[in-house]
């Protein structure tokens, strides 16, 4: 199907004056591997809406309630030297699930890949309420993940199939509202849930939301029927080579420079495994019939540049998300109610823009929206390096504002967007290509970030000028929890140190943001291929 041209009325090919014409007529399309598949006749019903807002609840919720609970959970089960694999198994499910539910969405539909994935989720959070140690909490927790890569990247993808090119932004802000309020609430929620009842009920809270979104699914969620005769043979092989491959990659980031050096025989060794694994899968690709994941991705100027500025995304939004509760709670003395509530407020504007960016991209196109966006966010996140030392509470907070609102303005542009040039049949692989380049990108960024962030407090140690300094970096967690137990100039010094190493975290998200842009600026078509609105029964 050709790009619509200027006579379409918008920068990107966006009709001006007729949003969702004619969203019923059949029409064929060459080029892209199926119709420019639009939306159903009229507007989906309602309760397919709040499914779709339930299951993102479910994955967005997930990510924050279990935190809090940690302290209770740890106490309960033990295993306190590898806790962490609770969030960092469920990161792994998820990102390496996500290009192969991509392609089974586009294969057999997004009904039955999202009904997998719910009920999958179901399973995961019974088990986990079910764990009788920490091994099987984190196995369970996998499970989790498992269900949540089809949740997360189907639920995105039914947001374009089932909305017209114009009304996107209307979905999208909903689902970033979702994820706001889930930053707001899941913290409180997990907090009483593990104080006042018990940290099973983090689980269990998840069993009636997941009920109710798979009835309402199944009842109420009707895709087009498709010709049997456009289904390839599944790539199972590619499929098992991909979840490999991520997986090991994504392992030895999570684990290097924690549980082993970065030079170590250990990290060696699994990064080259997965550089083998990574070759093996592009051979089996190649000759692969409809493979999991197709080299258009790549070769299409839009999705890659899109994919690789979702990747910078990733990985500037360790900064905020990781550091600043650090930076709250070790520099600025706050509590961990006050430095959640100092991170949160960047969940409060993101949505505010995301949902405003439609008029703005309708009249100067997508890409340079989003360079707009993070263009504005790369001057947000270095004015953090600007701060005093000590900071006031509302400083930080005011940056975290500021970067929720630029932020919202960069990324629905380009997800729509990236959405809205290609067909219902590659649409999911599409999606999920950007969501798992996100999440690399996330991997990749918290293993660089903490690697600058440990060589900074490292050096300010070792040119210490006062006494009584932990001497490793394995003893700084114990000497910030408890600064009193060090004498007033060492605990200053320490302080300063860590401010100096968030510092230096906010100068490479800059530089992760300054990335992005050059991307969208050298990269990306300078009008996005937008597809016409039809769709192909």
């Amino acid at each position: 199907m050709p790009a619509a041209d200027s006579t379409d009325g918008g920068p990107d090919g966006i009709p001006a004056g007729r949003a969702g014409a004619s969203p019923g007529a059949a029409v064929s399309a060459k080029g892209t591997g199926d119709a420019a598949a639009g939306p159903p006749q009229g507007r989906p019903p309602t309760p397919v809406v709040v499914s779709l807002m339930l299951g993102m609840a479910l994955v967005a919720l997930d990510s924050t309630i279990v935190a809090t609970a940690v302290p209770q959970i740890v106490g309960d089960l033990g295993g306190f030297s590898v806790f962490s694999w609770l969030f960092s198994g469920y990161l792994l499910a998820v990102t390496v699930t996500l290009p192969v539910y991509g392609k089974l969405s586009d294969t057999f539909g997004r009904k039955p890949v999202l009904l997998f994935g719910i009920a999958l989720f179901l399973l995961g959070s019974l088990l986990c309420a079910s764990a009788w140690n920490m091994a099987a909490l984190i196995a369970f927790r996998v499970v989790q993940g498992l269900g949540g890569g089809a949740l997360q990247g189907t639920v995105q993808t039914l947001a374009a199939d089932l909305y017209p090119l114009r009304e996107r932004p209307r979905i999208q802000a909903r689902m970033s509202s979702v994820w706001a309020a889930s930053a707001v609430a899941g913290p409180a929620l997990g907090g009483l849930l593990a104080s006042y009842a018990h940290w099973r009920w983090i689980f269990l809270i998840n069993l009636p939301l997941a009920a109710l979104a798979l009835w309402m699914v199944a009842r109420h969620l009707t895709e087009p029927v498709r010709s049997p005769g456009r289904r390839g043979r599944v790539d199972w092989a590619g499929a098992l080579g991909v979840f490999c491959c991520g997986g090991l990659l994504l392992f030895a980031l999570v684990q290097g420079g924690v549980a082993w050096p970065w030079l170590s025989a250990p990290s060696l060794g699994l990064l080259g495994a997965s550089a083998v694994l990574a070759a093996v899968v592009v051979r089996v690709e190649r000759r692969a019939e409809e493979p999991i994941l197709p080299g258009w991705v790549w070769r299409r100027r839009t999705i890659a540049a899109v994919n690789l500025a979702m990747g910078a995304l990733g990985l500037l939004m360790v900064a905020p998300m990781v550091f600043m509760p650090t930076y709250a709670q070790s520099v600025l003395g706050l509590g961990p109610v006050g430095a959640g509530l100092v991170m949160s407020v960047m969940t409060l504007s993101w949505p505010v823009t995301a949902a405003l960016s439609q008029h703005v991209y309708r009249r100067i196109g997508f890409r340079n929206t989003a360079a707009v966006g993070i263009a504005l966010a790369a001057l947000v996140l270095f004015s953090f390096t600007l701060l005093p030392y000590p900071a006031r509470p509302w400083q930080p907070a005011l940056i975290m504002l500021l970067l929720g609102a630029t932020l919202g303005l960069f990324q629905l542009p380009l997800i729509v967007g990236v959405q809205s040039t290609v067909g219902w049949a590659e649409r999911g692989t599409t999606t999920a290509s950007v969501l798992f380049c996100r999440q690399v990108g996330q991997s990749v960024g918290a293993a660089l970030l903490a690697a600058v962030a440990n060589a900074t407090i490292a050096a300010r140690l070792a040119d210490a000028p006062v006494p009584g300094l932990p001497h490793h970096l394995d003893d700084v967690a114990e000497a910030l929890e408890h600064p009193g137990l060090l004498p007033p100039a060492a605990a200053d010094h320490l302080r300063a140190a860590v401010a100096a190493a968030v510092e230096h975290i906010f100068l490479g998200a800059t530089a992760a943001a300054v990335a992005a842009l050059l991307v969208l600026l050298l990269v990306a078509p300078r009008r996005f291929p937008v597809l016409p609105e039809l769709r192909d029964d």
